[in-house]
């Protein structure tokens, strides 16, 4: 098993956008790995839920990529979107990437009680 904190050349223009690649071989066949990062029990033993901010994957294409959304468990709570990407190796194992992207952040900030703002005007 490697980790790389660079993609391939193929993932270029994803390596500008991301905050962390990491890049794992594994023995185990493709189907075996997509099991683990799906099946909520499987996966509940290396990524548990409580560190989801909803157990079900945003997107995933079978068999090739999963995407969570993880949420800090420490204030103030962010979160970022996890990709895992399975696909098979020259030696018929699996090479599997982790990418962690952090999210937009939309912050709405309060409005004021008095904006000064006219809301409304009377009919004449």
């Amino acid at each position: 098993m490697s980790d790389a904190v660079k993609p391939d050349p193929s993932d270029a223009d994803l390596a500008l956008k991301t905050d962390l690649v990491l890049e794992y071989e594994f023995d185990a066949p493709p189907a075996k790995v997509w099991r683990a990062v799906t099946i909520p029990a499987l996966r509940e033993r290396w990524l548990p839920d409580c560190d989801l901010a909803g157990a079900e994957p945003e997107s995933a294409i079978p068999g090739q990529e999963v995407r969570y959304r993880l949420r800090d468990s420490e204030p103030p709570f962010r979160e970022t979107h996890v990709i895992f990407r399975i696909e098979p190796n020259e030696d018929g194992g699996t090479r599997f990437r982790i990418i962690q992207q952090a999210c937009e952040i939309r912050m709405k900030l309060p409005q004021p009680a008095n904006s000064n703002g006219c809301l409304m005007r009377a009919a004449a």
